[in-house]
């Protein structure tokens, strides 16, 4: 009698134990539901946006082949369409900072949606190249907003376990969408791209029912709708309770100083000027992401996606091949995308970005040395080798500098110093990426097209090299933890005092 009394005790204790893992199982998996549904909500949009770039690629030749003449798009023409999304987003890197730091994130995000969406609209009944412009300047809000508000969104609505993965993911569906562009352009009419942008803009609306940042109501003081929202979106375990105290202590600290500072205004501006620019937390983690994001652009894989199929046809001279050609890198870049999704949660963040650039420039080179061998009539032309050697490349550059600048980005910038080094960030990435496109087919010609390949493999080496040195790991840390690293040695010394001192 009393053997069965004990097992019924530690019976009713196992059962009670295992319900309790499934009640904490099943509410993490609530939490990560809604962390996902915000995410889905940019994921869509960034969707939308590679739609809008893969669109060149196959509007051009299609509009061309139409009026039976290359004049119904000329060169100057072709290159503005496929570059102007950079040049359109420079006047809204000032605007969306500025919108994100005093009105929220929610608000500006519904802006973008619906200019996105009328753009697209524009995009669909356009009868000449002229709307088509004008539709790629509109998109041009779009773009900005990939590093001004669509980055930080994904950073403040994820837990540090899945921020990672979330940023890395966003970067593979943007080339889905390049890649849905270029299929959509080879086997139907390209007007139905943007049919597809816009159904696919009505998603992101769903922003309406999202709470506010937790991380923006904090830096407003506004501290009980701060605990609201992350403990909505993150719950109210160990780990979530650390990251909402040291959130709220640390605006607490900072708007204490901002309200001791406004004694003198106009002294303190320079002053703060002054501290800004010299303190270490801002300018070594934007000069990281400045050489990060130029290892990426100087790397040719988005000069390769956006110029695809000519220059598969300059090197296999056909132009059925060019058009499947580009499909099936298209199809192997996603795959190499989704891989390095994987990779991601296995390897550290150095580690899968410095050996997946390593391995992309060595191919870099070897298309190079490949090209001017059949120039210079020592080997003949292969097609089905030459499009080996761009895969084996495109593959490469997937696995980490395609789909982690944004991630290192979002991890590297802390929150008292975000407006103005996303603005700096953006500013100088829109003005890259539009002027290396602008500029890729004069290189291309002047260079020639192995030239082109050994300047892309040497200016990305220079930017690796960096990288290597300076590029410090944040896998899995919180955003409070990578910006105590960039703080001076007293200052972090003077922090962990505090923290000693409010423990006692």
């Amino acid at each position: 009698m009393m053997d069965s009394c004990v097992y019924d005790v530690v019976s009713n204790a196992v059962n009670e134990t295992e319900e309790t893992a499934l009640d904490k199982a099943e509410t993490k998996r609530i939490y990560l539901w809604r962390q996902m549904f915000v995410s889905s909500g940019v994921w869509s949009i960034y969707f939308v946006l590679g739609l809008g770039f893969g669109a060149p690629t196959v509007m051009i030749p299609q509009i061309r082949r139409e009026a039976n003449s290359t004049d119904a798009v000329t060169e100057s023409m072709a290159s503005w369409l496929t570059s102007v999304h950079g040049y359109g987003a420079l006047p809204w890197v000032f605007v969306i900072p500025l919108l994100t730091r005093y009105v929220g994130r929610k608000i500006p995000f519904l802006i973008i949606c619906l200019v996105t969406l009328i753009s697209f609209v524009l995009f669909y009944f356009s009868t000449n190249t002229t709307h088509l412009l004008i539709s790629a300047v509109m998109q041009g809000m779009l773009l900005a907003s990939n590093m001004t508000l669509l980055i930080v969104i994904i950073t403040e609505y994820s837990s540090p376990k899945y921020r990672g993965m979330f940023m890395i993911f966003e970067s593979t569906i943007f080339f889905l969408g390049i890649w849905v562009a270029n299929a959509t352009g080879v086997f139907l009419q390209w007007k139905n791209i943007g049919y597809i942008a816009f159904i696919c803009s009505l998603y992101p609306l769903t922003v309406v029912f999202w709470p506010e940042s937790p991380y923006w109501l904090a830096m407003k003081g506004r501290f009980e709708e701060c605990a609201a929202s992350h403990h909505w979106l993150k719950g109210y375990d160990k780990d979530s309770q650390c990251e909402l105290e040291t959130l709220i202590d640390s605006q607490k600290q900072y708007i204490k100083m901002c309200e001791e500072n406004k004694r003198n205004v106009a002294g303190n501006r320079v002053k703060f000027i002054y501290e800004t620019i010299s303190t270490k937390a801002f300018y070594m983690p934007m000069l990281i992401s400045v050489v990060v994001m130029s290892m990426y652009h100087f790397s040719g894989k988005l000069v390769c996606t956006m110029y695809a199929m000519d220059l598969i046809n300059q090197i296999t001279g056909s132009n059925m091949t060019s058009s499947y050609g580009m499909l099936i890198m298209d199809i192997i870049t996603i795959v190499g995308m989704l891989l390095g999704c994987i990779l991601s949660k296995i390897l550290n963040r150095r580690t899968l970005l410095l050996s997946s650039a390593t391995s992309g420039i060595f191919f870099l080179y070897v298309i190079s040395v490949y090209l001017y061998l059949i120039k210079y009539s020592v080997i003949a032309e292969n097609r089905y080798l030459s499009i080996l050697f761009l895969t084996l490349f495109s593959v490469s550059i997937s696995l980490g500098p395609m789909i982690m600048p944004s991630t290192i980005f979002g991890e590297l910038i802390c929150g008292r110093y975000q407006t103005p080094c996303l603005l700096l960030l953006t500013l100088f990435s829109e003005f890259l990426m539009a002027t290396v496109l602008k500029i890729s087919p004069f290189i291309f010609r002047t260079l020639s097209l192995p030239g082109a390949f050994l300047f892309y493999g040497m200016s990305a080496s220079v930017f690796t090299l960096i990288v290597y040195k300076y590029l410090p790991e944040t896998k899995d840390k919180t955003i409070l933890e990578i910006e105590n690293y960039f703080k001076d040695p007293v200052q972090r010394r003077e922090d962990v005092k505090k923290v000693l001192l409010k423990g006692t």
